[in-house]
């Protein structure tokens, strides 16, 4: 338990040193540092994203209407946005992959990021930082 408050506190306290303003940025970087994964009987799991599958670095491209990961992971992963929207100081990215229906809203002062993703059955959040790539 101790162990997972420090883990929790120290995400806390390294995410905004690693945000930065992506106020009208068509092409942002974005760093994963917590997920928290939760199933339709109530069961939740706090995790680190590779735990999951899920990238550490991703790279979200405004004008291409595209979120893929970098080239160094050599994944060559990438999804299609179908709404992009900026409101109130928000980016607001929405879209529909593999039976997944995913939102990201990232602060553009801040940069911090807060995405969701569900599919049946299952729930997933994810907590990061973003900066101008």
């Amino acid at each position: 338990m101790k162990l997972k408050l420090l883990i929790g506190i120290s995400l806390l306290v390294a995410s905004p040193a690693f945000a930065d303003s992506v106020e009208d940025v068509d092409k942002i970087l974005c760093s994963t540092s917590r997920i928290v994964v939760c199933f339709e009987d109530g069961e939740c799991i706090d995790s680190l994203p590779w735990e999951f599958n899920v990238p550490q670095f991703v790279v979200i491209d405004t004008k291409k209407k595209t979120i893929s990961t970098t080239e160094a992971s050599n994944e060559n992963r990438s999804t299609p946005i179908r709404a992009i929207q900026r409101e109130d100081g928000m980016l607001i990215l929405q879209g529909i992959e593999a039976g997944r229906a995913f939102g990201f809203v990232i602060d553009e002062e801040s940069g911090l990021m807060t995405v969701s993703v569900a599919r049946d059955g299952l729930s997933v959040s994810v907590f990061g930082a973003c900066t101008r790539a």
